[in-house]
């Protein structure tokens, strides 16, 4: 029984990866930025609204994400690590604006939906669904349509950004070319895993959050800024990585959530695309104010989906670092103080009845 279950259960994640790839060939024929991460969404996304399971080991999304953030983390040279420290101020000043601005979108949510405050908030502000759904659970406000908003604002960040940066940007006809045609060696792709594995087990070990993904940028960080012999993944490994994140995205997007968030949907959809819209106003601002790229700073200021934002600047060549940075001081910013944020807009709420 147990060899019969395990076979089952091996069977299952080769079916989901076989028609996650599949997918991932059409948006790749198709010549969507992030092919593979988009095509593994769409495809488990269909398999949960069939009410079908989507069972694979947590290990690939924190592989994935060790992968897409090593490969980030090349780009932190000395010379780009002068160029960010420039632009702090501007680092702190959107991460600020963010917390207000989704302030403002919380606001809209409750007068469409008359959800309360709480929800609202939990909603609206850039946190990870996980994240949110352990602040309601504390406050305790029903977390399923936060997961459900926190979650379909990073699919719109995924879906829309990517692909309409590249199409207006103009000069990339290959979106995948640059992730593809890479100079890479067994050694040097090896050390960057290893530092950036390294990395990731000893945030993992310290408790930060998204350990995955900020230890192993750190990892490779100090690596690139050591000058050491690093070379980047080639594409397949990126591909593979792609394609973990993608069906962890997409699996969470299931008919259960739609149920219970089903009269929160149309004001959660509106919402999310009006923080989208605002963060992308912010970073067109930005742009003007630096002189830095509009591509880039829209990115930098894209409200979550801090490793589809990096992999859309690798593509574009431009502003990688930057682009990584700008995000990695919001998550510092929001992350850390969420729970004073949430505890002052509860006590806030129940002394003016909202």
């Amino acid at each position: 029984m147990a060899l019969r279950d395990a076979i089952g259960r091996v069977g299952h994640i080769g079916v989901i990866f076989a028609g996650a790839l599949v997918f991932g060939l059409v948006a790749q024929w198709l010549r969507f930025p992030l092919p593979w991460m988009l095509g593994a969404m769409l495809f488990a996304t269909t398999v949960r609204m069939l009410e079908l399971p989507v069972r694979i080991p947590v290990q690939t999304r924190q592989l994935g994400q060790v992968l897409v953030a090593s490969s980030v983390g090349l780009s932190f040279s000395p010379e780009a690590l002068q160029v960010m420290g420039t632009l702090l101020a501007p680092m702190v000043m959107a991460a600020i604006v963010t917390i207000f601005l989704g302030f403002g979108v919380a606001a809209v949510l409750m007068w469409l939906t008359k959800v309360e405050a709480v929800t609202a908030i939990l909603a609206s502000l850039p946190m990870g669904p996980v994240e949110s759904a352990v602040l309601a659970e504390k406050h305790k406000v029903p977390p399923g349509p936060i997961v459900f908003a926190q979650t379909l604002r990073i699919i719109f960040l995924v879906v829309l950004i990517p692909p309409l940066i590249v199409l207006l940007d103009g000069s990339v006809s290959d979106p995948v070319a640059v992730l593809r045609n890479v100079e890479w060696s067994v050694n040097g792709s090896l050390i960057l895993f290893a530092f950036g594995l390294a990395g990731s087990l000893i945030a993992h070990r310290l408790g930060m959050g998204n350990p995955f993904f900020i230890g192993a940028l750190a990892g490779a960080a100090i690596s690139a800024a050591l000058s050491l012999p690093i070379t980047p993944f080639p594409y397949p490994v990126l591909a593979c990585a792609q394609v973990f994140l993608g069906i962890w995205l997409g699996a969470v997007f299931d008919r259960n959530l739609i149920r219970r968030a089903r009269g929160f949907i149309p004001g959660s959809i509106l919402t999310s695309l009006l923080m989208v819209c605002l963060c992308a106003a912010m970073g067109g601002t930005l742009s003007y104010l630096t002189g830095q790229p509009w591509q880039v700073m829209v990115l930098a200021t894209a409200p979550g989906s801090v490793t589809e934002m990096a992999l859309t600047a690798k593509i574009l060549q431009e502003g990688l670092a930057l682009v990584t940075a700008f995000h990695l001081v919001r998550i510092f910013i929001i992350l850390p103080f969420a729970p004073l944020i949430i505890g002052w807009s509860a006590r806030v709420s129940a002394r003016w009845g909202l």
